[in-house]
């Protein structure tokens, strides 16, 4: 893989990861940047604690597009069965 491109960023580690698996649910592959005192610290101000969510060049659109759907609670399939 050659270069690694932001899609998203985010406030803290723990939304990150949500953010992180679903791209990795779909086969993207991600990278986290974040400031370690951020980390330690949990501080959210002039920039720490944002972490930004990086995704190969060639998967930077496809990832965008994933995370700018929305899902309603009654969509998923939680169960493994599909209604038809």
């Amino acid at each position: 893989m050659g270069t690694w491109t932001v899609v998203h960023i985010s406030s803290g580690l723990i939304h990150a990861n949500i953010v992180r698996g679903r791209l990795e649910s779909e086969g993207i592959a991600t990278r986290l940047s974040y400031e370690a005192a951020g980390e330690i610290y949990a501080i959210t101000v002039d920039g720490l604690g944002e972490v930004r969510i990086l995704v190969p060049d060639e998967d930077a659109d496809r990832a965008r597009e994933i995370l700018t759907q929305s899902f309603r609670e009654e969509d998923l399939d939680w169960e493994g069965k599909s209604d038809g």
